[in-house]
């Protein structure tokens, strides 16, 4: 009986991913508010209709008390995580906030079935990202000075990223992280914060000037902190800051001649890590045959075999053999996915991605300001290569970088990093909403004052018209209308076009 409960959720589960990604698409070009509401609800239904499924499966197969408690756990955040930002935040976009929701929840379930201590770390994890990104909402909505502490972002990104090269524990041929504590403490990746503060250093740079000395100044900064993380080995990250880098010159500066040198010196650098580093031509090698050399290529073997043995509905949860993966908790997470939930479900997630990076764009556009514009679209950008290099690598399409599954693989620096970059594009949202709704109020006294002033001057006009037959008729004055209306109505005209055509989606 449990086996056959089993393989019915696995479709049941397929279909309502299928119909998550589906909706997730349709409220990013839904403009009506009501129908959108509509969909953001059945979205939450399907949330937590997953996450019940999936729990109670594994419950079934397992019999163990530490799944029931990550099921109250992962429950009790997802409501708790809606109702806060109904109550905080109710401009906030509410589809990033589902997709947001429903990669952690996947993420929790497989951390799940691999490990559940690392579950239980990253759900601690994850709360306090939480906490910690409401703070950063209410900083990009109130604090005004942002903008202006450029070399601020700038310095500490290069010190963080410095103390890793100094300090940092040496993990696969890189150097990642720092270990606190001890060998009972934690570890922290300076480098998965540096990715926020080198989008603001670029922001703040280019805001205003986007001369060449600024592009200048800009690249040799930028040059440095890629530069730290290559003498750290660490080129995965490398790579994210330099694509962040290139989207961000570019729309600063619109011209193309930026993000061809930029490509011509990426592909320079990557023929110089080849022969520099023994770890990347090992990568390199196992990228073309992974049976060439049965040891070094194991993991990416495993997760071929993972991914290929699930079909396109998975295994069912405790059904395959996910665990066998190298690092199924972190590099492997997506073919881990698709060996026991199935090849549709992990296409699913990588569309829910992309509609996660659309939405980004989407809202970078309709920023004014082009220091938000650019904060925006460059931590867009690192969240969208940083899902390509993890799922590229690990499927062979790309060398592997080591790179994690955004909000879904375990690592608490990443987790943390992804939700606080999150939070800074729901503040940004909510910035703009709120600048919409206060130039829309400006519009409407402006057209109130208009209205009323033509008013009264429709009523002087007629009683000038009821005194025609005592007073010798006047010659008409040139102008006169023009000056009886409000000299800024065809300026407000013109700002009220505006501001309809920035908050359209």
């Amino acid at each position: 009986m449990v086996h056959i409960i089993v393989q019915l959720s696995k479709y049941l589960i397929t279909l309502l991913m299928v119909l998550f990604t589906v909706q997730s698409f349709l409220a990013l070009r839904e403009r009506d508010e009501e129908e959108r509401s509509y969909i953001l609800g059945k979205q939450i239904l399907m949330i937590l209709l997953m996450d019940f499924i999936c729990f109670f499966v594994m419950y079934l197969q397992e019999r163990e008390f530490y799944i029931i408690t990550m099921f109250l756990c992962t429950l009790g955040y997802l409501l708790g995580v809606q109702v806060a930002y109904r109550l905080l935040f109710p401009k906030a976009s509410m589809i990033l906030l589902n997709n947001m929701c429903m990669m952690l929840c996947i993420g929790l379930i497989i951390l799940t079935r691999l490990r559940v201590s690392s579950a239980q770390s990253q759900f601690k994890i994850i709360v306090l990202s939480t906490v910690l990104s409401f703070i950063a909402i209410v900083i990009i909505r109130k604090v005004k000075i942002l903008k202006d502490l450029t070399w601020l972002y700038g310095i500490a990104g290069i010190l963080m990223i410095g103390a890793v090269l100094l300090l940092a524990v040496r993990t696969g041929g890189a150097q990642l992280s720092i270990q606190f504590g001890g060998e009972d403490g934690f570890t922290f990746q300076f480098s998965e914060f540096v990715k926020i503060t080198l989008v603001f250093f670029m922001a703040g740079m280019l805001r205003e000037d986007n001369s060449f000395r600024k592009v200048v100044v800009t690249t040799i900064v930028a040059a440095v902190h890629v530069l730290i993380l290559v003498a750290s080995t660490d080129l995965g990250t490398a790579l994210v800051y330099f694509v962040a880098y290139v989207v961000v010159i570019y729309l600063a500066t619109r011209k193309a001649a930026y993000p061809l040198l930029g490509l011509g010196g990426m592909a320079v650098a990557c023929v110089m890590a080849y022969f520099l580093f023994s770890h990347v031509r090992t990568r390199v090698q196992v990228w073309r045959d992974p049976f060439q050399d049965y040891d070094a290529g194991y993991q990416v073997i495993q997760a071929l075999f993972g991914l290929a043995s699930g079909g396109w509905f998975g295994t069912g949860l405790f059904e395959g053999s996910p665990t066998s993966i190298p690092v199924a908790t972190k590099d492997a997470t997506f073919c881990a996915i698709c060996e026991e939930m199935g090849l549709i479900f992990g296409i699913c997630l990588i569309l829910l991605c992309m509609s996660t990076f659309l939405l980004i764009v989407n809202i970078s556009m309709k920023m004014n300001k082009r220091f938000y514009k650019l904060i925006a679209m460059g931590l867009g950008s690192e969240y969208a290569i940083q899902v390509f290099l993890t799922i590229g690598g690990i499927t062979k399409f790309i060398p592997l970088t080591g790179i994690t599954l955004p909000l879904v693989s375990y690592g608490g620096s990443s987790i943390l990093c992804t939700i606080l970059m999150l939070s800074i594009i729901q503040g940004l949202y909510i910035l703009r909403e709120d600048e919409g709704e206060a130039l829309a109020k400006r519009n409407k006294q402006k057209q109130k004052k208009s209205k009323t002033v033509s008013k009264n001057n429709a009523g002087a006009e007629k009683r000038k018209n009821g005194d025609a037959g005592r007073k010798k008729p006047q010659p008409p004055v040139q102008g006169k209308r023009g000056a009886d209306l409000p000299e800024d109505d065809d300026l407000g005209r013109r700002i009220e076009e505006q501001t309809e055509k920035s908050l359209r989606w």
